[in-house]
C-alpha cells in the first residue's frame, strides 16, 4: 500500500510534457492504418462470407 502511495505522489510531481511531432505522426499513422485495415477486413468478410451479412 505504501508503494502505491509513493507512485501516486511521484506522478503528481511530474510535469506535463507535450507530445513530440514524431509521436503525433506515429499516433496518426497508427489510427489511419487501423481504420484502413478494419475497412479491408469488412470488405474481405463480405466477399467471402456473404451469408453472414
Amino acid at each position: 500500500m505504501a508503494e502505491e502511495q509513493r507512485i501516486g505522489e511521484e506522478l503528481k510531481k511530474m510535469e506535463w510534457e507535450p507530445l513530440l511531432p514524431v509521436e503525433k505522426k506515429l499516433i496518426t499513422y497508427s489510427l489511419v492504418l487501423g481504420v484502413v485495415l478494419l475497412g479491408v477486413l469488412i470488405l474481405v468478410s463480405r466477399a467471402f462470407f456473404p451469408a453472414a451479412h
